[in-house]
């Protein structure tokens, strides 16, 4: 054979073969490109998370608690905000006038609303006064007691045919009596109304009459030099505070709900005593002894307002 003929056979066969490996190469570096290249939806080389995950929505997401059956409703109804035409109630206290800056819920100059029912009175009562014969009497609402501070408060009580009558508070009329109302002797009932009626709407208001005696003053039984109980009886206008002399100065005792002023330790009792009504009027009273259960008679008593 020529030896032209085999050389270039021989070239021709390392053609082919260097030709055959490039190919392959190529081949391989496609392969591994799309191993490389990740397909729309997927995720591809994503680390995995660091750290306690957060619950789903807790940190962007406020839960609000289920409400009790007690939550009052944020948005209020159209009857709470419907402005009312009706007089001042008891149950919706305005501000107490300069005339009286002691005055509790019952103040001077206002009217309030409520209902008269009636009870067999003999004048004694919540407030620890002695029965008598004066029946034009009235037991207050709980709410407008406001712990004995309406006793021997005189309100007059006026009845939707127009009728008025003056009462006493002598008695506390408990949680069945609404705010705005008050149980009335039969006899003070009867004087606005037929008693078979049984209730009826009234507007009352707070007075200062001009037919009353002097003041007088009891110390409760038990009463001692280490413990006592005072009591003021028969005054014009509301009390707001009692005060016995302690030093060179006042001390101001607490009042109870059955409407004595005590001294747990004996401060001041037989001693000088200064009572204050509603409207800041002083007055006081010296030489009343420690009688226990026993009605001292005064010299003195508010003004009229």
């Amino acid at each position: 054979m020529d030896r032209r003929w085999l050389f270039l056979s021989a070239a021709v066969a390392l053609i082919v073969v260097s030709l055959g490996v490039v190919l392959l190469r190529d081949d391989e570096a496609d392969t591994r490109h799309a191993a490389d290249t990740p397909v729309a939806g997927t995720h591809a080389n994503v680390p995995p998370a660091t750290g306690s995950p957060s619950p789903s929505g807790s940190a962007t997401t406020t839960v609000s608690p289920k409400p009790s059956d007690k939550t009052t409703p944020a948005s209020p109804s159209a009857s709470a905000t419907s402005a009312s035409a009706k007089p001042p109630t008891t149950d919706s206290p305005q501000a107490a006038s300069a005339g009286a800056p002691l005055a509790g819920r019952i103040r001077p100059d206002v009217t309030y609303r409520g209902i008269a029912t009636f009870y067999d009175a003999d004048g004694g009562g919540a407030c620890l006064y002695d029965p008598s014969g004066d029946v034009m009497t009235g037991a207050m609402n709980s709410t407008d007691y406001e712990t004995a501070k309406a006793c021997g408060a005189y309100v007059s009580v006026r009845a939707a045919n127009g009728t008025s009558i003056t009462v006493r508070i002598t008695n506390e009329c408990p949680g069945e009596c609404a705010p705005g109302q008050i149980d009335l002797s039969a006899e003070a009932f009867a004087k606005l109304a037929d008693p078979t009626l049984g209730r009826i709407a009234i507007t009352w208001k707070l007075v200062s009459p001009s037919t009353v005696g002097t003041m007088s003053v009891r110390y409760k039984t038990g009463s001692s030099q280490y413990w006592c109980g005072i009591q003021v009886i028969g005054h014009r206008n509301p009390v707001a505070r009692l005060e016995v002399r302690a030093g060179g100065g006042w001390r101001q005792l607490a009042r109870t709900d059955y409407n004595y002023f005590l001294s747990e330790d004996g401060t001041g009792c037989g001693g000088a005593i200064r009572v204050t009504d509603i409207f800041g009027e002083r007055l006081t009273v010296d030489g009343v002894a420690i009688r226990p259960d026993t009605v001292q008679s005064t010299r003195v008593q508010f003004a009229k307002r």
